[in-house]
């Protein structure tokens, strides 16, 4: 229960990426802004956790090591993943981008065969088969969503997120395979966001270039959003998975807690943005998706458990 319950906590802290960057959306904030600030404001306060380990010399050691593939995949896991997920909500609340974000659970099991090093590894149809009923409830929101606004506007906030969720595994997962294990998660992110800031300064400019220098407003939310996602979030999840990482049940109930998220972020504008209550149709759509992420989990859990209980039997006949 307390692994469960601090993974709550991480999801509830991680949705205020999603209500804020809609509230500086409104406020007619610069989404290049929004964006990009985040990393601006994570890039020093990972330096004090880091260093404050003294594991900074390992990152650059590793970074000057591998510099082109650290800056492609961490473009790809940091930049492409949020810049992408930001511009999205421009045209769709916070719960839709959300909730249609959750595709990249059907994206990671997609790439599987072509991001594993061991060979005839194939698409998981299980998980592909579950990950149709989180499509089915992104397919009911985003058809609710198009009867009120242009199918223009459907299009520009689901293809940046298709982009953002391909790229948030894609890029995550190769930077794995590129650490290889010579660093801890926080090295890793460190890391990620030291290669990925060419992107974010880019960014910056080109905001700065169309909307001028962000509010005082825009820099406090971003500001929020690097300490709330970026930092205290991340810590949540991964203290509360390595909580129960020996048990695989409980392991599969603290990742279905992300879920929450979608929830967290409808409450979240509800309350802080006045935000219309989304119809019954929306509501079942958000329902699907929650579903089929728990789904995941559990399924996941159980093939873990088959796995362990094979090699058991294996290593009892020898």
């Amino acid at each position: 229960m307390k692994a469960t319950g601090i993974g709550i906590l991480a999801a509830l802290f991680f949705s205020v990426t999603f209500i804020l960057n809609r509230s500086m959306e409104l406020e007619g904030g610069s989404w290049a802004w929004s964006a990009s600030l985040r990393f601006l404001f994570m890039l020093p306060m990972l330096f004090i956790i880091v260093g404050y380990q003294k594991n900074i010399k390992p990152v650059i050691a590793h970074i000057k090591k591998q510099p082109v593939a650290w800056t492609i995949w961490s473009t790809v896991g940091f930049g492409l993943f949020y810049a992408p997920l930001t511009f999205a909500t421009i045209y769709g609340p916070g719960w839709l981008v959300a909730a249609t974000f959750q595709i990249t659970i059907i994206a990671g099991s997609l790439l599987v065969p072509f991001l594993s090093k061991k060979k005839k590894q194939r698409i998981p149809i299980q998980s592909v088969f579950i990950s149709l009923v989180i499509l089915a409830g992104v397919f009911i929101m985003q058809m609710e969503h198009a009867s009120s606004v242009s199918i223009t506007s459907v299009i520009l906030c689901v293809i940046p997120l298709i982009v953002s969720a391909f790229s948030y595994p894609l890029g995550n997962r190769k930077m794995m395979q590129v650490v290889n294990g010579d660093l801890n998660t926080f090295q890793r992110i460190f890391g990620m966001t030291i290669a990925s800031m060419p992107f974010w300064i880019v960014l910056s400019i080109y905001g700065l270039a169309t909307q001028g220098l962000p509010s005082s407003s825009q820099i406090l939310q971003t500001f929020i959003v690097a300490v709330s996602s970026g930092i205290i979030a991340t810590v949540l999840f991964f203290y509360a998975t390595e909580l129960v990482n020996h048990d695989n049940q409980k392991l599969a109930a603290v990742e279905a807690t992300q879920s929450g998220e979608v929830v967290f972020a409808l409450f979240g504008e509800l309350l802080i943005l006045n935000a219309p209550l989304p119809s019954p149709i929306s509501f079942t759509g958000m329902a699907l998706v929650v579903v089929g992420m728990i789904l995941h989990s559990v399924v996941s859990a159980i093939g873990q458990r088959k796995k362990e209980l094979s090699h058991v039997k294996v290593s009892g006949n020898n």
